[in-house]
């Protein structure tokens, strides 16, 4: 069965504008759509307390010590709780990170930062296969004591 869908002037009018109505409400609805997927960043400093003492791979029968006050850097307060939840991984973590230096390592400054990104990059790895998310934007060393 076939239609013969003939329309005379009156429905082509309709119609126009019709399709006119639909494509600017669809053009118009799209920015409207894209502020709402903007997010809202809200970051917090999730403080390790206490410090991070531990000792490092020093030349000689010696043992050297550091100890650091460390503030990871989150985009919200929903991650901020993960990383609560997650206190002894993170701790236990960093510990085995700052104690693989040698003491080269923590004694330079520009070292210093290739460990503050090994932390990053080790902690949002462990805490991805924990809860499928990797909270941590940045580290910061707020106190760095070596002996």
């Amino acid at each position: 069965m076939i239609m013969n869908l003939s329309f005379g002037n009156k429905e082509r009018a309709v119609l126009k504008k019709v399709l006119i109505f639909i494509f600017c409400v669809s053009f118009l609805s799209s920015p409207v759509l894209a502020e709402e997927e903007v997010v809202n960043n809200d970051y917090q400093y999730y403080s390790i307390e206490p410090d991070v003492i531990t000792n490092y791979i020093k030349p000689g029968k010696r043992i050297g010590f550091i100890r650091i006050t460390i503030e990871l850097m989150v985009r919200s307060k929903g991650d901020y709780a993960l990383l609560d939840m997650n206190d002894p991984l993170i701790r236990d973590r960093l510990i085995t990170i700052l104690g693989e230096q040698d003491e080269d390592a923590v004694k330079s400054v520009d070292q210093r930062d290739v460990i503050r990104q090994r932390c990053v990059e080790e902690l949002n790895n462990l805490l991805f296969t924990e809860t499928k998310k990797k909270p941590i934007v940045d580290i910061l060393f707020t106190k760095f004591l070596f002996q």
